[in-house]
């Protein structure tokens, strides 16, 4: 599994609402009993969904997924996806008020017509670890 990435502002709300489907659906069909701990299958799902929104083009202007005009995620994860959201977007309201709430918001909100270059989370992380000074060395 890989290291999930630091997520600020709103792809961090988006991260944490995929992992909150991921952890419901996981519960209900994986006979996961801990929700805190979703199955391999699902843990990997969530490290590649944080990949995908770290290295997201739009970055934190970014679109929910389902209005997004580009299509980052491979077609087995996509599907995934939609069977998560399908079963687990209903179960949000119970479970996750606040963050469904916050989900169903973003989703009006309009899909920017373009992107600037390097603005996903990705490149301003790289940059801004290579503008910090290195330590004094002893």
């Amino acid at each position: 599994m890989n290291k999930q990435h630091f997520l600020p502002a709103r792809l961090g709300i988006e991260f944490k609402t995929i992992k909150a489907m991921v952890n419901i659906y996981c519960r209900a069909h994986h006979n996961s009993s801990n929700e805190s701990a979703p199955c391999a299958e699902c843990l990997e799902f969530i490290d590649y969904a944080n990949e995908k929104l770290d290295r997201c083009p739009y970055g934190q202007n970014k679109p929910t997924c389902n209005k997004c005009p580009i299509h980052c995620y491979k077609k087995q994860q996509r599907e995934q996806a939609r069977k998560i959201m399908r079963y687990a977007g209903p179960r949000m309201l119970l479970r996750h008020p606040v963050l469904a709430v916050k989900h169903l918001l973003a989703e009006k909100v309009p899909v920017p017509e373009n992107y600037t270059s390097k603005s996903s989370n990705r490149h301003v992380r790289k940059s801004q670890s290579k503008e910090k000074p290195e330590g004094i060395k002893r």
